[in-house]
């Protein structure tokens, strides 16, 4: 069966030519669809020159070349180390995505109406250029609404209290939205791709918006939004995200001033692990819901696609495991079986919400989460790559690599024989080539054989006996006609991953399954010299066919070494289980692609003549091997020679085995110093600055309740985060009876009273449910006796202390975010008292923003601030008991000496008797990084990020410990833990904390 030398030219011969390129060149070069896709280079790509981003309905043209989009979603905003951005960005990058997708909270850059910081934790250029240096592409959503389990869904405190419904066209609420369009534009259209400054490609509008669908109330509003950014010159493709696929805001569905073909549809899906994937592009069922029909002329785009799920306060939705059992059910089988089907279904755009979860630290988590975004993601929130990160490098490097999938058609049906296995067809109309999904729903694996469409005919795969392995709960790809360089394979049974052409010898990287049996097939019109280097494979050449069949089962890193035949140039043909994979490391790079076997992570690769400089990390001593282009001779390993030798197989391997991290000593956490707070409560407090509740009128979605003579709401009076207190003084209450309180929270809201200084009792929301986790459960009333030895004419003081644990998020569009938090009606004996009130505006500490801090005594007074003069507080040994209603603090100081070569992520730990019910905040150097539910849960370890953490100096560690008085309660024994640790990282500067005495505090 002979190969003509057309069918061969087609397989091999532009495809090599392009291989050939450099990253810098593919950033700059002009080029068809088609061609090698695209990478920003480090640094600001092309700066200067003209660059393109448009799209056909296969994928997105940057430069005139189809790129597929390999996304995840990272929200700066979850990480306050700008520094650790970086880390990040290049776990990313080496794990094959080349997009980076950001949501930006509007309520983290502005306290106030009229004022926007773009600074130190919020410098949005900053992650931007890290970005770019880390070669991603980016993907804006700057909102206005974001959702995103922040509080009101991103929508600034302030908001709450002004007219207009928000997410529509109302002109009071457009003139906010507009205003925070302008700030953050500003700073992204500095880095738009099309203006050679920046790596952003693609621009979302709004969020999730399926509210007013086919009404003027919505189309005008979408058309605004469009107007407004095109007008402050973002001109790469916009897109909205509808919230499934539903068929809403495809093009044409709102004015876009003609811009049809610069505006993209794009949707979201969050299947649950235990069901079939679902079809939603060329394998769809039709309809505006399936198929392809949703928007034909645009490429199929995911803006967001389930990488795990979010888990509320007390843990429902995993069984109270937290966030390990979001990654068991949403593993690496769960990637290769979900992801490869929307590639299959003609996915261009695919993003992973979320590749990095992170940290909800502050008042920043929406009542439906507690502190920890880890989300179950393949990177954790301590910054650990997990298994998850695996298939991502497999599939993102196969779409970087192979040209071929970016422009794929489905092709005629097909089915495996032997085994329940879905197929699914594509091929490349241009090209011939020709990929084929088999996904395997079963628990049990299956053995198959499948007919596949090559160069020279249809052929059963595998040709050998035994068949191919598909595991159950799985996916695999098999490829036909695809190019290996100067080589052609005719079809190969293990996953394509990665290929270089050099100058000496070409390099191809196929990958499986730990013990699957593999079958690649080369065209070779002469016989090869075959030799296997490293494991067991056999080779067998059919002269009559022109081809030569390896054969092997995937056990390490096989490695065969294929000279003659069809090419003057050897091929070495690598085939990695996914314990080899995991340790290898492609990149492409201006002076020529590099391949890395060994560390934990290649963070970069640079060659410089007869250098390769490389910097990563290790988690352990690891052997270093690169495959580097021609002339190289040295090799430095983070910024050390590193000794090596060259290899048979055309690498260079270091003599010695590259070192581990240093070992990590955490100190014990001792010298606890103890103070009760709360005198708020006390009846002798002097509250005559508080601000007085004398509003009569709201724009809450609240109603004020009848009866109520000034509105008591929280927004209204400028306190939007956090704890919030109420005093009235109480005349003539000789017979006073009953108070009367009813509030609103979220979830796990609560709220405490005194009467004169004596507690009167506690009431608190309760814990949510999978499914209760609603408004309703949001509003609280508690009646309280008074004591009868307190009663008498007066004066008496009512003290109130309500915990509201942030404001809805306002998914229907129905201004949910408005709803009130704080007391809503509050009696003695049914009358209305007048109330003062006290808590944070958020415009207290502008380093650290309006999240950081309630309105405690404690917090307003600067008791979790680093250099706090708490020497008259009380020694106090933990674990302690102390059941009083109200807050305590405790403060120690501890310090690290942590070697600068390791990268160590530390959390701090409590643990301890669920049946005592208190709530811990955590300051680290007057940075809240979260809060801790004891009789909740289910989080008990909380991540300290470097940066804020000083790893090598000393640390601030205040605790403000909330406790209802119904349980002995106190503070248990915290403890430092070491969450992961690498040699290597990234350079760590440490984030700003001012300390008491350069603090101004206000509102005591």
């Amino acid at each position: 069966m002979d190969i003509s030398r057309r069918v061969f030219s087609t397989l091999t011969g532009s495809a090599a030519a392009a291989l050939a390129l450099p990253a810098a060149a593919h950033a700059a070069a002009p080029a068809t669809p088609g061609g090698p896709a695209p990478t920003p280079a480090p640094g600001h790509p092309g700066q200067g020159a003209a660059h393109t981003v448009a799209f056909d309905r296969y994928a997105l043209l940057i430069d005139g070349q189809r790129v597929p989009i390999w996304s995840g979603e990272v929200h700066p905003f979850r990480l306050p180390s700008p520094s650790l951005w970086l880390d990040v960005l290049h776990k990313m990058k080496a794990n094959g995505y080349n997009a980076v997708s950001i949501y930006v909270a509007w309520n983290y850059h502005s306290p106030a109406p009229g004022s926007y910081d773009f600074t130190g934790v919020r410098d949005l250029d900053r992650f931007l250029d890290l970005a770019a240096e880390a070669g991603l592409y980016v993907i804006a959503r700057p909102g206005p609404y974001i959702n995103a389990e922040v509080d009101a869904g991103g929508y600034p405190g302030w908001l709450a209290t002004t007219p207009g419904r928000a997410r529509t066209s109302d002109p009071a609420y457009l003139a906010h939205a507009d205003e925070w369009l302008t700030e953050v534009n500003r700073i992204i259209g500095r880095h738009l791709y099309t203006r050679g400054e920046g790596t952003v490609v693609l621009y979302q509008l709004e969020n999730e918006y399926a509210s007013f669908v086919t009404s003027s109330t919505g189309t005008d509003y979408m058309a605004h939004l469009y107007a407004k950014v095109r007008a402050d010159g973002i001109d790469v493709p916009l897109f909205h995200n509808d919230k499934g696929r539903n068929g809403y805001w495809v093009p044409g569905s709102f004015d876009t001033g003609g811009e049809q073909d610069r505006y993209l549809y794009a949707f979201d899906g969050y299947p649950s692990p235990s069901s079939t994937p679902p079809d939603w592009g060329y394998f769809g069922t039709g309809g505006a819901k399936g198929g392809s029909t949703a928007s034909p002329a645009t490429p199929g785009f995911t803006a967001e696609f389930g990488g795990g799920w979010f888990d509320p306060w007390g843990g429902a939705e995993f069984g109270g495991l937290g966030y390990a059992e979001s990654r068991r059910t949403r593993d690496a089988a769960y990637e290769r079986r979900f992801y490869l089907t929307n590639l299959a279904n003609g996915i261009k755009v695919h993003n992973v919400y979320m590749t990095f979860g992170g940290t909800s630290w502050g008042w920043l988590p929406a009542p439906v989460v507690y502190t920890s975004y880890d989300y179950g993601a393949a990177i954790d929130e301590a910054r650990n790559q997990t298994p998850k990160l695996l298939p991502m490098r497999q599939i993102g490097s196969m779409l970087a690599a192979f040209p071929d999938l970016a422009q794929l058609d489905r092709a005629e049906d097909t089915a495996a024989a032997g085994g329940a296995v879905r197929v699914y067809h594509l091929a490349n109309p241009e090209r011939g080539s020709h990929l084929y999904f088999l996904r395997n729903d079963s628990t049990q694996g299956a053995t198959v054989t499948l007919p596949v469409t090559t160069a020279t005919g249809t052929v059963t795969v595998p040709a050998a006996p035994g068949g191919m392995r598909v595991a159950g709960k799985d996916m695999k790809v098999v490829a036909a006609n695809l190019s290996l360089g100067r080589r052609a394979v005719l079809y190969t049974t293990a996953q394509p991953m990665w290929r270089a052409a050099g100058d000496t010898q070409d390099v191809a990287l196929l990958s499986g399954r730990p013990g699957d049996p593999v079958e690649t097939v080369l065209v070779c019109r002469s016989r090869p010299t075959v030799t296997v280097t490293a494991g067991s494979a056999e080779a067998v050449y059919d002269e009559a066919a022109g081809t030569l069949r390896v054969n092997a089962v995937l056990d390490g890193l096989t490695r065969v070494r294929v000279e003659g035949g069809s090419s003057a140039v050897p091929l070495l043909l690598l085939l990695a289980d996914d314990t080899a994979a995991a340790t290898l490391w492609p990149r492409d790079t201006p002076g020529g692609p590099v391949l890395v076997r060994g560390p934990a992570l290649l963070r970069t690769a640079e060659v410089h003549g007869r250098e390769l400089e490389l910097t990563g990390d290790t988690a352990a001593p690891a052997p270093l091997e690169v495959w580097a282009p021609h002339g190289v001779e040295h090799v430095d390993w983070n910024g050390r020679r590193t000794s090596v030798r060259a290899t048979p197989d055309g690498s260079l391997a270091a003599d010695r085995l590259l070192p581990g991290p240093a070992d990590v000593h955490l100190p014990a956490l001792t010298g606890w110093r103890y103070a009760a707070e709360s005198p708020e409560a006390e009846a002798g407090f002097d509250d005559r600055a508080w601000r007085v509740c004398d509003l009569t009128t709201s724009h809450s979605s609240t109603a004020v309740p009848a009866g109520q003579p000034a509105v008591l709401f929280a927004d209204d009076y400028g306190f939007h985060y956090g704890d919030v207190w109420y005093r009235a003084t109480i005349d003539g209450a000789a017979d006073a009876q009953t108070l009367a309180l009813t509030y609103q929270g979220g979830t796990l809201g609560l709220l405490m009273a005194w009467w004169d200084g004596r507690p009167l009792g506690t009431h608190r929301l309760p814990t949510p449910t999978k499914a209760q986790d609603t408004v309703a459960s949001w509003t609280g009333s508690a009646e309280f006796a008074v004591p009868a030895d307190l009663r008498g004419e007066g004066p008496h003081t009512v003290a109130v202390l309500v915990r509201p644990m942030a404001h809805a998020e306002d998914g229907g569009a129905n201004d949910a975010f408005k709803a009130a938090r704080g007391l809503l009606a509050a009696t003695l004996d049914g009358t209305a008292p007048t109330w003062r009130i006290q808590g944070a505006t958020g415009t207290e500490d502008p380093v650290r923003g309006p999240l950081n801090t309630g309105g405690l005594y404690g917090e307003r007074a600067g008791w979790h601030l680093p250099g706090f003069p708490d020497r008259h507080w009380s020694p106090v040994a933990l674990p302690h008991t102390d059941s009083r209603q109200g807050v305590a603090w405790y403060r120690t100081d501890f310090t690290l000496r942590i070697d600068r070569g390791t990268d160590a992520s530390i959390g701090l730990t409590l643990t301890d008797d669920p049946a005592r019910a208190y709530r811990v905040q955590i300051f680290l150097n007057g940075w809240n990084l979260g809060q801790y539910a004891n009789d909740v849960g289910p989080q008990h370890t909380f991540v300290l990020p470097g940066g804020i953490l000083r790893t090598s100096g000393t640390n601030s560690l205040a605790l403000a410990v909330l406790t209802d008085g119904t349980t002995p309660a106190g503070l248990p024994a915290p403890a430092l833990t070491l969450l992961g640790a690498v040699a290597g990282g990234v350079p760590v500067r440490d984030v700003p904390a001012p300390g008491y005495g350069s603090h101004g505090v206000r509102g005591r």
